[in-house]
């Protein structure tokens, strides 16, 4: 069976499809096709306050396009949220309403606690040594989730309004910085070894210049000294010689800054990539949903 998940962040959207098999009893789940579209709400709203009228329209054409593909692949459910920079729209239900009326597509604004959960619903830790504590590290365009989890569940968890696009605009309060710090001081204290699990296409792609495929992790030094070879490119030459999409080349730099900052007050060594996100999470719940469904 094939879900298909929509996640309208505050840099890009993107539309995966994902099917789901048993394997001996337990759910696979195959990414059978994610398109990405750089629409960049984040731009018109941390600036201006609310989704001008042709970022709505070009927002609404894709979700248009979207509705038609979803309508072919013939998906058991979907679902579509909308993050960081349509919670803070002043015009945000409006244009969830407009959305409804002209694509059929029914979009949720998600708080950022929501957030932190439905990426965190992947399961990762599954995967992971049960004996450790591992903090979850979801960078998006409008906000940062922290998923602290130790001793099999998750004791904490925050959402920060400290995002690529937001730094790009220099829209980041120095306060929510400063509070960021403080609380991984006062949630990770005591907390030793801690490691970290990377979300975004951001540290995937990270991941991808490091050219690591053994081992799923980039220790801090790694991902410091892939920062520093960034910055050295103009953002004109991470397009053409690192062959970067142009809405990746220039938020990758202080997305690589806010993973570096989050480590190292947090005394993290080494960050895991599995290379999944909030449009996975979605998959998983509507799996879940679908089963409990079915079981009755």
């Amino acid at each position: 069976m094939v879900f298909a998940a929509i996640d309208i962040g505050s840099n890009a959207m993107r539309l995966l499809f994902c099917r789901v098999y048993t394997v001996e009893g337990k759910p696979r789940f195959s990414k059978e096709e994610l398109i990405r579209m750089p629409v960049r709400l984040g731009e018109d709203v941390f600036l201006q306050g609310k989704i001008t009228e042709a970022k709505g329209e070009r927002l609404i054409g894709t979700l248009r396009g979207f509705a038609e593909l979803i309508k072919a692949y013939g998906v058991v459910d979907y679902k579509a949220v909308a993050t960081s920079a349509m919670r803070v729209a002043s015009n945000g239900p409006q244009i969830i309403g407009k959305i409804k009326e002209e694509t059929g597509i029914h979009v949720e604004i998600i708080d950022g606690k929501n957030e932190a959960a439905m990426v965190f619903s992947n399961h990762i830790e599954e995967l992971l040594n049960p004996k450790h504590a591992y903090l979850y590290i979801d960078v998006g365009g409008g906000s940062t989730e922290l998923t602290l989890y130790f001793n099999s569940k998750v004791i904490s968890a925050r959402s920060f309004n400290i995002g690529t696009v937001r730094m790009l605009l220099d829209k980041v309060e120095k306060e929510e910085w400063e509070e960021m710090k403080a609380w991984l001081k006062r949630n990770t204290a005591g907390i030793h070894p801690l490691h970290a699990i990377g979300s975004g296409g951001n540290i995937n792609k990270i991941f991808k210049i490091s050219g690591k495929k053994e081992t799923k992790h980039l220790s801090y030094d790694k991902l410091k000294s892939i920062y520093e070879m960034l910055c050295s490119y103009t953002y004109q030459e991470r397009i053409e010689l690192l062959g970067m999409k142009p809405d990746r080349a220039d938020v990758i730099i202080p997305a690589s800054k806010i993973f570096l900052t989050i480590m190292k007050n947090a005394d993290i060594e080494k960050v895991y990539v599995p290379q999944v996100g909030l449009s996975d999470g979605l998959v998983h719940q509507m799996y879940e949903n679908y089963k409990a469904d079915h079981r009755k």
